[in-house]
């Protein structure tokens, strides 16, 4: 088979023009108008608190980097190189994550602005402004992957970019989770239920930091988030692929040029979302998605042929495709206004929030089945179609293309996702600037559409985590000389693992959730204190002050990432050098079904809680001040840490574990006490 080794340029060059693409729509929307003063004013300390959270993040996160690049450098072979890696991978990461958001803090007023033109324009710059992450997470994410690997020459070097990447991914959505919800709690529990104002009203002390919240937490944690799901699931692919290189000589190069292609078709994509005469805006993003998705699969067939020669990758290929539209669906079926599980929650609302809380608990362990079958049949269908009977090492290869597949959509899914904090923001500026209500109606269809994107992102996430952990596991038992029949029950060791892996989600979740709710009481007794003690603010003559709440969930979040990244790094750390890799091994199995079926549990649970209060307030069931939307209103309460924290940081979890476990694998060899 000819060897395309050449060809490996096409992909830096696609992640360039990628970021190209970023930077000309970035300048297209802010050349928009931005309105009013008020509308300025607004604007602006949305954007000074995001940018002041976003600084005081990557300052502490650089002290652990530089922490452990030392480590790297001191621990292992050829640490300088894995060291310059990881460093890279991390600031990477974090200008995916920072470029994003401050484009979307910016977008937000512009999309209000435009809302007053109609539903089209405004649209159009909100989906523009999330399109700007969208490009700037592929283009990064590819180009530093790739670019390493042609720099290195060697797979296993780029392994410390793909964990520089999980780290800022693992920080991001703890800190980033932890900033947005305790703020929306507080701020939700005081206006809302004891002073009855309206979300987003310009008298509540913490509506400021609910609108920075958005952007720290669904933007800059996402667009990290997904920037290392790309670059670790690329990694493993790789890595698989050097095990094959005597049969399949382009197995490195293949899965870096579907990316590649991936990238032009998410760049076509883009502009074909726009809103047709019946104003459907998810009809709109949805063609964006499907038109991406329609000419990877034609193109990854040529792609294919052209550099393995077997039709059968082709077909893997389709597996991960169909994957990433079936948990598109399924997730949409379980968050959106339009079926059974929201209306389902919001009937049980009438009733008083227990049943509420109930109702949004069984949904969201329901809402774990069929996405779990979609990823088990994509796992066996991707392992056999490509022979895994006869030659096991091609199957796995095939289940880590069909993740790689399932990520040729990253640049539009990302843009989905970042349109939802536009959106919402651009509510509450309509709101707090008093803009009419034909303004506030356009803003509140785009918002609503924003909290299904927000939610099919999530699902669509952990779905490739759980294919791209897979490829990762196979990787660290072939680096650490792990036979599959040394991993039975019947080893004590492993059974330990097992158990310590499948206890880390758990834990990792109380203590997100309890970080989220210490912040939400601090915020919820200075909104108090604020109503109490400032004369004026109910009458609206005199302005909340809205720094203290930003300062406090800023100071929460920032203090609270600290437990949960030593439970990430330190666990498979110690468990790897104390009880050897057996366990290690057994602790990655552990983590990555319990991970995957908790975080469906708590994405799809809170995006269903979250959307059968908006269904509430839409007029069903009583409607805005009705028994069953404050009953909603609790639901949502819970819900809101289960899909902007907890479940998010899962994915991160499981993947930063499992990097943790393949780099300092050779550490590992020979160790542990029994």
């Amino acid at each position: 088979m000819e060897n395309f080794e050449n060809l490996v340029y096409l992909a830096p060059l696609a992640g360039l023009i990628s970021l190209v693409f970023s930077a000309i729509f970035a300048r297209s929307v802010l050349k928009e108008d931005t309105g009013n003063e008020e509308m300025q004013y607004i604007s602006a300390a949305i954007q000074e608190g995001a940018m002041a959270y976003l600084n005081r993040q990557y300052k502490t996160i650089a002290v652990v980097a530089v922490i452990l690049a030392a480590l790297i450098f001191a621990l292992l072979d050829d640490g300088t190189k894995v060291a310059i890696g990881f460093l890279v991978g991390a600031v990477s990461s974090a200008i995916a994550g920072y470029v994003g958001m401050n484009v979307s803090v910016r977008a937000n007023v512009r999309t209000t602005q435009a809302a007053t033109k109609g539903l089209q324009k405004a649209m159009s710059v909100a989906f523009r402004g999330g399109a700007v992450t969208g490009l700037a997470v592929v283009g990064l994410a590819l180009l530093g992957t790739s670019g390493f690997y042609i720099l290195f020459g060697d797979v296993d070097l780029v392994i410390g970019f793909g964990f520089g990447a999980s780290l800022i991914s693992l920080f991001a959505r703890v800190g980033g989770g932890i900033f947005t919800k305790a703020a929306d709690v507080g701020a939700d529990l005081v206006g809302k239920i004891e002073a009855g104002i309206p979300e987003d009203d310009p008298r509540n002390a913490g509506v400021i930091a609910d609108n920075v919240g958005d952007n720290v937490g669904d933007c800059a944690g996402m667009g990290a988030d997904l920037f290392e799901t790309y670059v670790v699931t690329l990694l493993a692919s790789m890595l698989l692929g050097s095990m094959l290189l005597n049969a399949y000589p382009n197995a490195v190069l293949y899965p870096m040029i579907l990316g590649a292609v991936a990238i032009f078709t998410s760049i076509i994509s883009i502009f074909f979302v726009k809103v047709g005469d019946d104003g459907k805006i998810m009809k709109a993003l949805y063609k964006g998605v499907a038109v991406s998705a329609i000419l990877c699969v034609i193109a990854f067939y040529f792609i294919t042929d052209m550099l393995m020669g077997d039709i059968r990758l082709y077909y893997a290929s389709l597996v991960g495709v169909g994957i990433m539209v079936l948990m598109v669906v399924f997730t949409e079926y379980y968050t959106s206004t339009s079926f059974r599980p929201v209306k389902e929650i919001a009937k049980a609302s009438e009733t008083g929030a227990g049943t509420n809380v109930i109702s949004g608990l069984a949904i969201g362990f329901e809402s774990t089945a069929l996405p779990t079958m979609v990823i088990i049949v994509g796992i066996l269908a991707s392992y056999f179609i490509v022979g895994g009977a006869t030659d096991p090492a091609l199957g796995i290869y095939g289940i880590a293309i069909a993740a790689a597949a399932m990520l040729s959509t990253t640049g539009m899914i990302v843009a989905l996702d970042s349109y939802g904090p536009i959106t919402d923001n651009a509510g509450g500026i309509a709101e707090m600037a008093h803009l009419p209500e034909s303004v506030r109606k356009i803003t509140d269809q785009l918002d609503a559409v924003g909290n299904t994107t927000k939610a099919v992102t999530k699902g669509y996430a952990i779905g490739s985590a759980a294919l791209g952990a897979l490829a990762l596991f196979a990787d660290y038992r072939h680096k650490v000389n792990l036979e599959s029949g040394s991993l039975g029950l019947d080893n004590p060791v492993v059974l330990v693992g097992l158990f310590l892996g499948g206890l880390l989600p758990f834990l990792f979740s109380a203590v997100t959730m309890r970080a989220v709710g210490i912040a939400a009481f601090e915020v919820v007794t200075e909104v108090r204190r604020q109503f109490r003690e400032i004369p004026g603010i109910m009458e609206g003559t005199t302005r909340p002050e809205y720094g203290k709440c930003v300062d406090i969930v800023t100071k929460s979040a920032i203090n609270s990432m600290v437990i949960p990244g030593f439970l990430a790094i330190g666990t498979p750390l110690i468990v790897g050098l104390v009880l050897g890799p057996q366990a290690l091994g057994g602790l990655l199995i552990g983590i990555i079904v319990v991970g995957l079926l908790l975080a469906l549990t708590m994405d799809n649970g809170g995006g269903a809680w979250d959307n059968a209060k908006k269904l509430i307030e839409d007029g069903a069931h009583g409607g805005k001040g009705s028994d069953a939307h404050k009953a909603a209103i609790v639901g949502d309460t819970v819900g809101d840490p289960f899909k902007d924290t907890s479940g998010p940081a899962l994915n991160a979890l499981i993947k930063v574990v499992n990097m943790i476990a393949i780099l300092f694998s050779s550490l590992f060899i020979g160790a542990g006490i029994f």
